[in-house]
């Protein structure tokens, strides 16, 4: 008789404790963590489909490689230390990504009129250099400075998070890791 009063006890229990926590919860305005990524996620909106030129003058669309994550970056042809950082950085996240790094592309979208040296391009092959036209510029801008951060395209052509200067590589890698584990796309 004993043993079946306890049983129905903790019974009650197990059904009692989850109302108990949301309770506590709710009384002392406990409030969840922050969201797991590193990237300021932002509102998806879809790239202007406008043709830009590559070094070699050959038009290419970023919608070339939809179905594909896109690293992107923006900056002048005049790059300097910290620009040069950030297409390492680049470099360096996609190749970690082992199997996955055939999913990523990286784009350099030059500003101005002049295009990068040959070493520094040479240094990044794999890397699109394209110009950007005013159109994408200001696209970018949203409010800031498009060289201040890096972007990351979604496979349906859709700008969708932003990382911050100076960026922490393996972080930016855990994002794309649990983006590539968890989208069947790109």
């Amino acid at each position: 008789m004993r043993s079946n009063r306890l049983k129905l006890i903790l019974l009650a229990g197990i059904f009692a404790l989850p109302l108990l926590l949301g309770w506590l919860a709710h009384r002392f305005d406990w409030a969840p963590g922050t969201t797991t990524n590193y990237g300021s996620l932002v509102q998806p909106r879809e790239l202007p489909d406008v043709a830009l030129v590559g070094m070699d003058g050959a038009r290419a669309r970023l919608s070339a490689w939809r179905g594909k994550w896109i690293l992107l970056h923006v900056d002048s042809a005049g790059c300097d230390a910290y620009c040069e950082k950030k297409l390492y950085f680049m470099r360096q996240i996609r190749r970690a990504l082992g199997n996955d790094m055939r999913r990523v592309e990286r784009v350099w979208l030059v500003t101005g009129d002049s295009w990068p040296a040959a070493p520094l391009v040479e240094a990044i092959s794999g890397t699109h250099v394209l110009r950007a036209d005013n159109e994408m510029s200001a696209f970018f801008a949203g409010g800031g400075t498009p060289v201040d951060s890096l972007f990351l395209i979604d496979p349906l052509g859709r700008w969708m998070m932003s990382f911050p200067r100076d960026p922490d590589p393996s972080k930016i890698l855990k994002d794309l890791q649990r983006l590539m584990k968890y989208s069947g796309a790109g």
